[in-house]
């Protein structure tokens, strides 16, 4: 099997799933993105997103896929370029920190650790760039909002709590506490790898 861990340009936009590629819940404010999907125009919102991002800013996301198939990505950007954080009762995102916007794995490839190999190449790219931390609004309970991530999954690859709330925490993770995660990254891509896979559908962590 052969895997490949690539940036989210807007050449391999369409591989992200239908939802994913017309959602703006965090490119957005929510009275703009309301109008965006009212007027059939989301799609094209996210693309012009991307675009001003990887001109302004650089790359914003990767693409996990194996055996050529996508089996996850993740979604990340600086808070100035993610109007929706500040809708949150524990924001703002630290100066210091990159937002984790969403990240998303394959059913059939949970439980093999793909998550953490996601974060800790967000992680690896915001280091050569000089980025100290990840920052996510976590969710607690149910129903989970479907762009935000399960707290209790930020948590489980590394994060800790730096603002609490009992729906919306702000989790954060220093980008060097994931350079100690090298051999465990290696096994959970072998289990990965090694892994049978089901049916594609797509759904958070």
């Amino acid at each position: 099997m052969g895997r490949r861990l690539v940036p989210l340009t807007l050449d391999n936009l369409q591989d992200l799933p239908d939802g994913c590629r017309s959602c703006v819940f965090w490119e957005l404010d929510p009275v703009s993105a309301r109008v965006a999907v009212e007027g059939g125009k989301a799609e094209l919102e996210k693309e012009g997103w991307i675009s001003a991002v990887l001109l302004e800013w650089g790359s914003c996301g990767r693409i996990v896929y194996v055996d050529g198939v996508p089996a996850g990505f993740v979604l990340y950007a600086p808070p100035a370029y993610v109007p929706r954080s500040q809708s949150f009762p524990t924001s703002p995102v630290s100066p210091d920190a990159v937002q984790l916007m969403v990240s998303r794995v394959l059913p059939g490839y949970q439980g093999q650790g793909l998550g953490r190999v996601l974060v800790q190449t967000v992680a690896k790219d915001l280091l050569a760039r000089g980025t100290r931390a990840i920052e996510a609004f976590g969710a607690v309970g149910r129903p989970t909002p479907s762009c935000l991530l399960p707290a209790d999954h930020l948590l489980a690859v590394g994060f800790k709590t730096v603002r609490p709330h009992h729906r919306y925490p702000r989790l954060r993770l220093e980008a060097r506490t994931t350079l100690s995660w090298r051999s465990d990254v290696e096994g959970a891509l072998e289990r990965l790898l090694g892994g049978a896979r089901k049916e594609p559908a797509w759904r958070p962590f």
